[in-house]
């Protein structure tokens, strides 16, 4: 492995740890305040799958660095602009409807391209996303009935469930978005195009939104910054809670 190839995989493989453990922080929030026990459980579980997965990246992105940081390191030890997850990810919990939303968004993304990934010439990286292509299945077959529950449910969950769509539309296209160090590897065999796969993602949420009688929006917006580092100021306070223990007792390990 070049030394250009083997930085862009640690980039690579770092900015798909912060997309998973900022959005798996996220889900959890909803522990103990789900509508009842058993989506108490199962926002537990899929919050873990997020996690999980976010150990797996960042155990990657340390051996690649060789520098004596942990995976601990990178989840706990860096600042909101060293951050590279998408916004989409760090938008705050909202009400149930406002989650729901972003997770089938999520969802449908890596329905799309955990399959490339895990084409992967890196056997690594083709490793964890064989795995989360299994947890995957679950999580979008859980937020596609949630939101046709929703959108197609009483006058005030359809309002909920919609203005949802319509406040987190614009930080989708930041999910297609490709820069050199994505397209270096994706031209190597190592990382996906995600360029192509936005046709695909946007069939499958159009039709499960049409299904759920809400209103897919035009594409008249656009957020983006996030894997350069420029976010909303929601990361920053999240990462606030979740960084506190371990920056309060610095070296310590569980």
């Amino acid at each position: 492995m070049s030394d250009a190839i083997k930085q862009a995989t640690l980039e690579y493989v770092t900015r798909l740890g912060d997309d998973s453990v900022v959005l798996g922080h996220r889900i959890s929030e909803w522990v103990s305040y789900g509508p009842f026990l058993e989506e108490d459980i199962a926002y537990g579980n899929v919050a873990l799958d997020y996690i999980g997965r976010a150990r797996m990246y960042y155990s990657y992105a340390a051996e690649l660095a060789d520098d004596g940081r942990t995976e601990d390191d990178f989840a706990y030890m860096r600042s909101d602009r060293d951050y590279r997850n998408m916004l989409l990810m760090e938008m705050p919990r909202g009400d149930f409807a406002y989650s729901q939303v972003r997770q089938l968004l999520a969802d449908a993304y890596a329905t799309v391209m955990l399959p490339e990934l895990v084409k992967s010439k890196d056997q690594t990286i083709a490793a964890v996303a064989a795995k989360a292509i299994k947890e995957t299945k679950y999580h979008l077959r859980r937020s596609r009935d949630w939101v046709l529950r929703l959108g197609d449910g009483t006058e005030e969950s359809h309002q909920r469930t919609q203005k949802a769509v319509d406040q987190l539309w614009g930080y989708t296209h930041e999910l297609f978005d490709m820069d050199e160090t994505e397209q270096l590897l994706a031209d190597n065999g190592i990382g996906v195009d995600v360029s192509k796969l936005r046709d695909a993602w946007h069939a499958m949420v159009s039709e499960i939104l049409t299904t759920a009688t809400l209103t897919v929006p035009d594409d008249s917006w656009a957020v983006r910054g996030g894997r350069t580092g420029y976010h909303t100021e929601n990361l920053g306070h999240m990462l606030t809670e979740m960084q506190i223990v371990h920056r309060s007792h610095p070296g310590c390990q569980w």
